[in-house]
């Protein structure tokens, strides 16, 4: 196992040659993986890995990316299995671990950490081209960073989960410890929940009640209702495809609970593809190509 976080053990996998027969529980490193050129050693995949739509028809499913079928996953014999700490679950990794299997936990907070885990997969392999592919995505990504200096950041919302319906329901966002969070801060964004952690229970989340010790359950995606939203004046509000899929329905809805922030005022509500927010991966390239528009970039 190579991961990070909540305690978990870590060390890092040592390989002789280029991985022949591997399986990917990420459906962003599943894209990630042909993306660079090693599409050709992916020998089983999740429901979930949709890209490149191409190249992944025929590959064996195994499975949800919570509970994918070790026995399955077993009999391709794989040389590496790639896993997520947020997608993938700890019993899942012991299962395959147990079973003698090499399994790499992905755990990108930030876009410099996805960068570096895109580079350990180049070193895995040991390919000269996929490291000239990387190597365009950092110069890009360089820009990116450069024409932030003198830009004023633009302050947004981007909800990520929708509980309940009116103005007595609640939305799940993230805060500045996320990969998502950083993406959106090199487009051009401004978190307005960078610094607000998750607490429990939900009562206490959401105002009502007071809070409990979070021990070393995650604090980086918090529940807002709406009052907490309006108030943070978001001149943005994103509206991902995914996780929970936003619609045009939900857009009409927040402009009709939101009619006094910037964000509706100014009729910058927008409908996103949410790979390009919480996809880490070559995604990323994607999201330069598309988002820096939404915070009057590009």
């Amino acid at each position: 196992m190579d991961t990070s976080g909540n305690g978990r053990k870590k060390h890092t996998l040592q390989f002789d040659h280029p991985p022949q027969r591997v399986i990917s529980l990420v459906p962003s490193l599943t894209e990630s993986l042909f993306d660079l050129g090693f599409g050709a050693s992916v020998v089983g995949i999740t429901d979930y890995c949709v890209n490149p739509p191409g190249a992944v028809g025929s590959l064996p499913r195994l499975g949800g990316t919570k509970n994918p079928r070790i026995a399955d996953i077993l009999a391709l014999h794989p040389d590496l299995v790639l896993a997520n700490q947020e997608e993938n679950t700890l019993p899942v990794v012991e299962a395959l671990e147990a079973e003698g299997v090499r399994v790499l936990v992905t755990f990108p907070q930030n876009v410099r950490q996805a960068l570096d885990e895109l580079w350990m997969l180049v070193g895995i392999y040991m390919d000269k081209m996929a490291a000239v592919r990387l190597e365009t995505l950092e110069l890009t990504v360089s820009w990116a960073e450069d024409a932030l200096a003198g830009r004023t950041p633009v302050r947004y919302f981007c909800p990520i989960w929708r509980e309940g319906e009116g103005d007595d329901g609640w939305w799940m966002t993230f805060n500045g410890e996320t990969y998502a969070s950083d993406v959106l801060r090199l487009m051009g964004g401004e978190n307005v929940f960078a610094g607000r952690e998750r607490r429990y229970p939900l009562e206490a989340d959401l105002g009502c009640a007071a809070p409990e010790p979070h021990g070393t359950r995650d604090t980086r995606y918090p529940r807002v209702a709406l009052g907490e939203i309006v108030s943070a004046q978001p001149e943005i509000i994103l509206l991902p495809s995914e996780p929970f899929g936003f619609t045009e329905q939900h857009r009409e809805q927040i402009i009709q609970l939101m009619p006094e922030t910037p964000a509706v005022k100014h009729e910058r509500v927008f409908l996103v593809d949410g790979s390009l927010v919480t996809w880490h991966g070559t995604r990323l390239a994607r999201a330069l190509e598309q988002l820096p528009g939404l915070f009057g970039a590009g």
